[in-house]
């Protein structure tokens, strides 16, 4: 008994059977920008955000930047007292918590242009969804589906009563976690043979 608990105290410090978050980029290919006019909140509408999702917004540094603000503040796009700016233009922010959680530009005019978005965690996600032990997270922060190659789950969104297509992130084969998993599982097995009584 000593030995499963030993085995499991192992298997999670290593991180084998953590759950990790879905990655989302703030506008898909468009990323954070008011170039081309993205419509952020039909971006937020299509997506099933959960606790423990990474939020990654991607940007030219020198002309925007991203500011968490209060409801008031988005609606009317103050940026005089946010809750945390964010500047480094490739941003990962870790939503936490259910409710909304609101992002604009701080850039004068930006987020009357309409680049602001409101993230809404549903009550009902108390956490990350549930990922293989070996899968990694679905995109690592610089790399991104492109264009070209739209991620889609082809369901449908719930939020508000609109029925638009949802889109998640396809988790990749996280071959480097595959390894290391399976290497830290023969090494406890070979372990639990030398020392278990049979």
């Amino acid at each position: 008994m000593a030995m499963a608990v030993a085995l499991l105290v192992l298997l999670l410090s290593a991180g084998v059977l953590t759950s990790e978050g879905a990655v989302y980029r703030v506008g898909d290919a468009s990323g954070w920008t008011i170039l081309g006019s993205p419509n952020y909140t039909d971006w937020a509408l299509k997506n099933n955000f959960q606790v423990g999702d990474n939020i990654v917004f991607d940007y030219n540094k020198n002309i925007h930047n991203v500011l968490e603000v209060t409801k008031a503040d988005y609606s009317a796009c103050n940026t005089a007292s946010p809750i945390a700016s964010h500047t480094s233009g490739n941003d990962s922010i870790t939503i936490k918590s259910t409710g909304h959680h609101y992002f604009i530009c701080g850039i004068p005019g930006h987020c009357l242009a309409g680049q602001k978005v409101d993230i809404d965690i549903p009550k009902s996600s108390s956490a990350a969804p549930s990922r293989s032990p070996f899968m990694a997270p679905a995109f690592p922060p610089s790399t991104f589906p492109a264009a070209s190659s739209p991620v889609s789950s082809g369901g449908s969104s719930r939020r508000r009563g609109i029925a638009t297509p949802a889109s998640s992130p396809k988790p990749n084969s996280g071959t480097g976690l595959i390894i290391q998993g399976i290497a830290l599982v023969v090494v406890a097995i070979f372990t639990c043979i030398a020392v278990c009584p049979f």
